[in-house]
């Protein structure tokens, strides 16, 4: 007995070959040095990923050393876990958005979108703001560093003259609340986030053909690609009346849709169509440093997607056209009012009210977002613009004896 368990060494003693190694153990090995290999490719595509849409986020130090430099004018936050965060869809002309227009070195705000978090992140209500209103715009610094300003001019002069830092500032004089974020989208992102999302469903009253806005639709329902996207929420010719109403209008419930669209097809929840959605949005944004990683994004989204659909909701300020040029807007007082008070401290939007004066149904009224701003999905008609009609269908004016529900509706059931 105690001659077998010595074998092995006196076998290497006298020379003899060492017994081959079992082959399970052999295999084992392997199993674990390729394990150890799969975690650290793993690992290093991971950082190598997040990086790289990380990175894609442009950061605007200049807005915030330009809103440092104002501090003490800016109003101060009334309720400060509640978040308000200005989105800024920009109309830059440069680079890849060269194709829709010509380039006078200038940009203004197509779109612009106050979105209101409430402290208990229940809620989410965001209000556009007319890019023709009329507002009284602070003294700004121009990109050269001149000054500009003050001025009483229609509300997207402000980035023009001043970028996002006077955009944000005209906002919170408007408004009396304080914009904790911004972020700014351009046109290509825009598309590409559309893109990204497989397309988003629409269903047009009647035909489109804008030419400015390169987009020509049939009529009915039809899945829209990026640029088809970008023409149909920019567009005002050969679509509804043409006025600025519909537009906002057709932009609200754009993103509503969307939104809708991502969660209900799992997106955020398939790593690899996570991702793409994921680059084409942080490749066209431009954000301030409180947003400006994928990170602070994460726990932002994280906060809110919680948030039951009935809600989110989108408005419009209250306004009507202005009482020197009827192709400018004035906010409706004291409705304006009322809805940036809410907003400000944090309290439910106003559910009853009044119409503006002038419109068909002034007076009392009960149904939704009376006299505090027009839910994309709650429009009744509003005044209409000169030379225009009402604007209760934002896809389509129908025909004579037939509403614009029933026009949609034979077209998508």
């Amino acid at each position: 007995m105690n001659t077998y368990v010595t074998e092995p060494e006196d076998a290497q003693q006298t020379g003899l070959p060492h017994p081959p190694p079992r082959p399970h153990r052999r295999w084992l090995r392997w199993a674990a040095l390729g394990a150890s290999l799969a975690v650290l490719a793993a690992g290093g595509a991971a950082w190598f990923l997040y990086n790289r849409l990380d990175g894609n986020i442009r950061t605007d130090t200049e807005a915030v050393e330009q809103l440092r430099r104002f501090e003490r004018e800016r109003p101060a936050a009334v309720v400060h876990e509640a978040k308000n965060i200005l989105l800024i869809g920009s109309d830059d002309r440069s680079g890849d958005n060269g194709r829709y227009g010509r380039d006078s070195g200038t940009q203004r705000s197509d779109t612009t979108i106050l979105l209101h978090l409430s402290a208990d992140r229940s809620s989410a209500t965001g209000v556009s703001i007319p890019r023709d209103l009329m507002v009284d715009i602070p003294e700004c610094s121009r990109p050269d560093g001149t000054a500009a300003g003050p001025l009483f001019a229609q509300f997207n002069w402000a980035y023009e003259m001043g970028g996002a830092a006077c955009t944000i500032r005209t906002v919170e004089n408007l408004t009396g609340i304080r914009v904790d974020h911004h972020l700014i989208v351009d046109f290509t992102g825009f598309e590409k986030l559309v893109d990204a999302v497989g397309g988003v469903e629409v269903c047009l009253a009647e035909p489109v053909n804008d030419p400015e806005a390169h987009l020509v639709l049939d009529a009915g329902p039809q899945r829209l690609d990026g640029e088809q996207a970008l023409g149909y929420v920019r567009a005002r010719k050969g679509i509804g009346d043409g006025s600025d109403t519909q537009r906002m209008e057709r932009q609200q419930e754009f993103l509503t849709t969307m939104l809708s669209q991502v969660r209900d097809d799992g997106l955020l929840t398939d790593p690899a169509e996570l991702y793409r959605v994921l680059d084409a949005v942080t490749s066209s944004l431009t954000a301030d440093p409180g947003l400006d990683s994928l990170s602070e994004l994460y726990d932002l989204i994280s906060g809110v997607r919680g948030i039951p659909e009935d809600r989110v909701r989108f408005m419009t300020a209250p306004r009507q056209p202005y009482t020197y040029d009827p192709n400018r807007d004035e906010l409706v007082q004291p409705d304006a009012d009322l809805l940036f008070e809410a907003l400000r401290e944090d309290r439910p939007v106003p559910e009853e009210g009044r119409r503006p004066s002038g419109s068909p149904s002034a007076g009392p009224l009960t149904g939704p977002s009376a006299g505090a701003g027009v839910p994309a999905s709650d429009t009744g008609t509003e005044a209409p613009e000169p030379g225009g009609s009402p604007t209760g269908s934002p896809t389509g004016s129908p025909s004579p004896g037939e509403s614009a529900d029933d026009t949609a509706g034979s077209l998508c059931g």
